[in-house]
Protein backbone atom coordinates (compact mmCIF):
# COMPACT_ATOMS: atom_id res chain seq x y z
CA UNK A 1 0.00 0.00 0.00
CA UNK A 2 1.49 3.30 -1.09
CA UNK A 3 0.77 6.07 1.43
CA UNK A 4 1.65 9.73 0.87
CA UNK A 5 0.88 13.01 2.61
CA UNK A 6 0.38 14.76 -0.73
CA UNK A 7 -2.85 14.67 -2.72
CA UNK A 8 -1.21 13.32 -5.86
CA UNK A 9 1.60 10.90 -6.57
CA UNK A 10 4.22 12.12 -9.06
CA UNK A 11 4.47 9.77 -12.01
CA UNK A 12 1.29 7.89 -11.08
CA UNK A 13 -2.28 8.44 -12.16
CA UNK A 14 -5.19 8.13 -9.74
CA UNK A 15 -7.85 6.22 -11.64
CA UNK A 16 -10.49 6.13 -8.91
CA UNK A 17 -11.18 7.79 -5.56
CA UNK A 18 -12.83 5.44 -3.07
CA UNK A 19 -13.38 7.74 -0.10
CA UNK A 20 -12.08 8.66 3.31
CA UNK A 21 -10.32 6.00 5.37
CA UNK A 22 -9.29 6.21 8.98
CA UNK A 23 -7.73 4.30 11.80
CA UNK A 24 -7.62 5.28 15.44
CA UNK A 25 -6.54 4.14 18.85
CA UNK A 26 -7.19 5.47 22.33
CA UNK A 27 -4.43 5.01 24.84
CA UNK A 28 -4.29 5.63 28.56
CA UNK A 29 -1.15 6.57 30.42
CA UNK A 30 0.41 4.16 32.89
CA UNK A 31 0.86 5.32 36.50
CA UNK A 32 4.37 3.86 36.77
CA UNK A 33 5.46 5.55 33.56
CA UNK A 34 3.89 8.82 34.75
CA UNK A 35 6.09 8.76 37.85
CA UNK A 36 9.23 8.17 35.81
CA UNK A 37 8.22 10.89 33.33
CA UNK A 38 7.49 13.34 36.16
CA UNK A 39 10.95 12.75 37.64
CA UNK A 40 12.56 13.18 34.23
CA UNK A 41 10.52 16.37 33.78
CA UNK A 42 12.24 17.83 36.82
CA UNK A 43 15.74 17.33 35.44
CA UNK A 44 14.84 17.78 31.77
CA UNK A 45 15.25 15.58 28.76
CA UNK A 46 13.13 13.48 26.46
CA UNK A 47 10.23 11.60 28.00
CA UNK A 48 11.07 8.23 26.42
CA UNK A 49 8.04 6.53 27.97
CA UNK A 50 5.64 8.89 26.17
CA UNK A 51 7.68 8.86 22.95
CA UNK A 52 7.35 5.07 22.82
CA UNK A 53 3.62 5.22 23.66
CA UNK A 54 2.96 7.71 20.83
CA UNK A 55 5.06 5.76 18.32
CA UNK A 56 3.11 2.57 19.09
CA UNK A 57 -0.17 4.48 18.82
CA UNK A 58 0.80 5.94 15.43
CA UNK A 59 1.67 2.50 14.06
CA UNK A 60 -1.59 0.99 15.30
CA UNK A 61 -3.64 3.85 13.82
CA UNK A 62 -1.79 3.49 10.48
CA UNK A 63 -2.37 -0.28 10.43
CA UNK A 64 -6.09 0.22 11.06
CA UNK A 65 -6.31 2.88 8.33
CA UNK A 66 -4.60 0.52 5.86
CA UNK A 67 -7.08 -2.24 6.74
CA UNK A 68 -9.93 0.21 6.11
CA UNK A 69 -8.46 1.09 2.69
CA UNK A 70 -7.92 -2.57 1.78
CA UNK A 71 -11.59 -3.30 2.56
CA UNK A 72 -12.48 -0.71 -0.08
CA UNK A 73 -10.08 -2.24 -2.62
CA UNK A 74 -7.57 0.63 -2.57
CA UNK A 75 -3.93 0.24 -3.49
CA UNK A 76 -2.89 3.69 -2.21
CA UNK A 77 -3.81 6.40 0.29
CA UNK A 78 -3.26 10.08 -0.42
CA UNK A 79 -3.45 13.06 1.91
CA UNK A 80 -2.34 11.18 5.03
CA UNK A 81 -2.79 13.21 8.21
CA UNK A 82 -2.65 12.53 11.93
CA UNK A 83 -4.70 14.16 14.65
CA UNK A 84 -4.87 13.76 18.41
CA UNK A 85 -7.49 14.64 20.96
CA UNK A 86 -7.87 14.28 24.70
CA UNK A 87 -10.66 11.88 25.58
CA UNK A 88 -10.38 12.08 29.35
CA UNK A 89 -7.70 12.91 31.89
CA UNK A 90 -4.94 10.44 31.19
CA UNK A 91 -6.32 9.13 27.87
CA UNK A 92 -5.90 10.41 24.34
CA UNK A 93 -6.97 9.39 20.85
CA UNK A 94 -4.61 9.30 17.91
CA UNK A 95 -6.20 9.11 14.46
CA UNK A 96 -4.68 8.58 11.02
CA UNK A 97 -6.83 9.48 8.02
CA UNK A 98 -6.58 10.02 4.30
CA UNK A 99 -8.28 9.28 0.99
CA UNK A 100 -8.29 5.75 -0.39
CA UNK A 101 -7.56 5.62 -4.12
CA UNK A 102 -6.73 3.23 -6.90
CA UNK A 103 -3.64 4.17 -8.82
CA UNK A 104 -2.64 2.77 -12.19
CA UNK A 105 0.40 0.54 -12.18
CA UNK A 106 3.66 2.11 -13.31
CA UNK A 107 4.47 1.62 -16.95
CA UNK A 108 7.67 -0.30 -17.64
CA UNK A 109 9.71 1.51 -20.30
Amino acid sequence: MLIVTTFDIPGREISKTLGIVKGNTIRARHVGKDIIAALRGIVGGELHEYTKLLAESREQALDRMIQDAERLGANAIVGLSFTTSVISQGAAELMAYGTAVIIKEERQE
